[in-house]
C-alpha cells in the first residue's frame, strides 16, 4: 500500500468511526422516565399527604411525573413490600414509616430497615388521643378511669395496624397507668384517616394517632383531642394538654416518616434523589404545608437516617417485648 492509499484507507475509516459514534445514543441520565412513589397507607392520612407534597415537588425538581400510588393492606406489610421487592433502578421509591421498625418484632413480615435504601427522614410526630365530639368523656383522666372500671373489651382502641406505632403508642399508654392491654382491645385499620372514621361512626372509642391527623375532623367539630402523647403541646394545639399534664403518665411516642428505595440503589441515583429531597424539604412549599397541618419537621439523609432507623428498631423492639406485642 503506497501512502497516499494508506492515508485515503485512514479518512474513510476515520469517517467511518465518525459515523458510528454519531449515531449511538448517549448515556441517559437519571430520572429519564416517570418515578412511581408509594404510600404504604391510605389516602387521606398524614403519610399520605406527606407522600404527595413530596411527590409534587420532586415532579417539579426532576422533570419527570413522580406518581403517587397508596398501595394498602397487611397493616402496612403491603406498600412497604412494594418499596424493598421493587426494581433497584430508581423509579420506584416511596415513604418507609415508622412500622418498618416495628412489623417483624410482631411477625408480620421479614422486612426490616436492612432491607431498604434510606434517602432522606422528612417528618417525626408525637401521638394523641381522641373521641368523637358526643363522647361522655371530656378529659383523658375520665377516658382512663372508665376503661380501669369497664368490663374487659368494653372500650375499643384504633388508630393503624396490629402492631404499628400507634397500637404502640395505646398500649404503652395502658402500661404506663398500670392497665392490662386487655381491657381495651385493638381494632386495626389501614391508617388514621379510616380509623377516625370508623371512630366517628362509632365502631371504636378512641384513636391513639397524631393530632394533626385528626385535624380536619376537630375543626369541625367530629372528634374532640384529649391528649398529646409528645414532651410538650403543640402549637397548633395549645389547649390540648401532654399525657403527662392529663394524667401523671410519662409515656411519650411518636411516628416517623422516611423516603426510602429498595436496597441496592445505585449511587448515581441516590447522588440525584438525596439533593432533591433537600431542595423539597427546604422549599417554602413544604414548610408552608407541614406547619399548616400541624406536622413535625426534621431533616436526616443517607446513613444519617438509617442509624436513626435501626435506633428505632432496637428501641420499639424492647417496649413491643414489654407491652406483649412481640412475639420474639
Amino acid at each position: 500500500m503506497n501512502r497516499r492509499t494508506g492515508l485515503k484507507f485512514a479518512g474513510v475509516a476515520l469517517a467511518a468511526f465518525g459515523m458510528i459514534a454519531s449515531v449511538a445514543p448517549a448515556q441517559a441520565e437519571y430520572p429519564e422516565r416517570p418515578i412511581t412513589f408509594i404510600v404504604p397507607w391510605g389516602a387521606g392520612g398524614g403519610t399520605d399527604a406527606v407522600g404527595r407534597i413530596l411527590g409534587s415537588l420532586l415532579e417539579a425538581d426532576l422533570g419527570q411525573p413522580v406518581n403517587v400510588v397508596n398501595r394498602t393492606g397487611g397493616s402496612g406489610v403491603v406498600g412497604h413490600s412494594a418499596i424493598a421487592t421493587a426494581a433497584p433502578d430508581g423509579y420506584t421509591i416511596g415513604m418507609a414509616t415508622v412500622e418498618v421498625a416495628m412489623m417483624h418484632h410482631v411477625g408480620l413480615t421479614d422486612l426490616t430497615y436492612e432491607d431498604y435504601t434510606v434517602l432522606a427522614q422528612v417528618n417525626i410526630d408525637p401521638g394523641g388521643l381522641m373521641v368523637r365530639a358526643d363522647s361522655p368523656y371530656q378529659t383523658a383522666a375520665e377516658l382512663l378511669e372508665a376503661i380501669k372500671n369497664g368490663e374487659d373489651g368494653e372500650f375499643k382502641g384504633s388508630g393503624t395496624g396490629q402492631g404499628g406505632i400507634w397500637h404502640l403508642g395505646q398500649a404503652g399508654w395502658m402500661l404506663a397507668e398500670g392497665v392490662d392491654t386487655a381491657k381495651s382491645p385493638w381494632v386495626p385499620s389501614q391508617g388514621s384517616a379510616p380509623a377516625l372514621q370508623d371512630m366517628v361512626a362509632g365502631g371504636v372509642d378512641y384513636v391513639t394517632s397524631s393530632l394533626p391527623e385528626g385535624r380536619a375532623l376537630i375543626d369541625a367539630g367530629e372528634v374532640r383531642a384529649l391528649a398529646t402523647m409528645g414532651a410538650e403541646r403543640l402549637a397548633i394545639f395549645p389547649d390540648v394538654p401532654t399525657l403527662a399534664e392529663a394524667t401523671g403518665t410519662d409515656w411519650t411516642v411518636g411516628a416517623w416518616r422516611m423516603v426510602a428505595g429498595p436496597a441496592g440503589l445505585p449511587d448515581e441515583v441516590v447522588d440525584v434523589l438525596i439533593p432533591a429531597l433537600e431542595r423539597a424539604y427546604n422549599s417554602d412549599e413544604y414548610r408552608e404545608f407541614m406547619e399548616g397541618r400541624g406536622l413535625g419537621m426534621v431533616w436526616r439523609a443517607g446513613e444519617d437516617a438509617k442509624a436513626f432507623m435501626a435506633k428505632s428498631d432496637e428501641d420499639f423492639g424492647k417496649v413491643m417485648s414489654a407491652a406483649g406485642l412481640s412475639d420474639g
